[in-house]
């Protein structure tokens, strides 16, 4: 099977993103080229893009009920953070490549996503890091994403929406939580609990900048305005 090349999945990506110059970004660029050259054989073999984001699911699930176990467990749940954090990227990758993306897709990527970031969570309080606190983290990711959400439907283009700690930074605090306290299980409970804590501020910012420029982007305009401008909506809503 014919699948696209590197330079033509950036370019549909840069696309799928508002037109985001991929090559002013190096760590965007190089894990870009990670995920064509990790969804390439599965494209030739037909995988299907859903395949690789329930298997991402499941994983993301383990996280939380593998550091659980404590001791050093924690750092199997690191490196499971880590595959998960590749798997999400190869499905959208495989999607494009194969010409195989789909809303649902999309929407189940999104939900795959929430998952992980409660399971790292789960794990964080489960070695010690406070309940509240761990919470607060989830409630405000989770709001995050809404406001995000909502916002594209209104038309607004994605990377018009980046904020201080995307999921990418989420990953990252998630991992290094868990890793260190999974090679130090003696502080385990002060390192989750600096995660966390961590998490959940950088969560709050994300939600006061995220709201003040969805405000300054959408504040007086109709619903869908920017897709009214471009042509491309139609008013007759889509069959389920």
């Amino acid at each position: 099977m014919d699948v696209l090349d590197l330079e033509s999945y950036i370019e549909r990506w840069s696309r799928a993103h508002g037109g985001y110059d991929v090559r002013s970004s190096r760590p965007t660029l190089a894990w870009l080229r990670l995920a064509h050259r990790c969804a390439s054989p599965l494209a030739r073999r037909r995988v299907p893009p859903t395949a690789v984001t329930y298997t991402g699911g499941v994983l993301a699930v383990a996280v939380g009920a593998v550091a659980a176990l404590g001791g050093r467990w924690p750092l199997l749940a690191a490196v499971l953070v880590l595959v998960v954090a590749v798997l999400d990227g190869v499905d959208g990758a495989l999607a494009e490549m194969t010409d195989t993306a789909t809303a649902w897709g999309r929407i189940l990527d999104q939900l795959v996503d929430r998952v992980g970031d409660v399971a790292m969570l789960v794990g964080l309080w489960a070695l010690g890091a406070p309940g509240p606190v761990c919470a607060a983290a989830a409630v405000l990711t989770v709001f995050d994403e809404a406001v995000r959400a909502s916002a594209g439907a209104e038309g607004v283009v994605e990377v018009g929406l980046v904020s201080v700690p995307e999921r990418p930074t989420r990953l990252v605090l998630g991992s290094l939580s868990l890793l260190g306290a999974g090679a130090v299980p003696s502080v385990a409970p002060l390192v989750v609990t600096g995660g966390a804590t961590a998490w959940a501020v950088l969560a709050l910012a994300a939600t006061l900048q995220l709201v003040v420029n969805v405000r300054r982007l959408l504040h007086g305009l109709p619903r869908n305005v920017a897709r009214a401008d471009d042509g491309d909506a139609d008013p007759t809503p889509a069959e389920g």
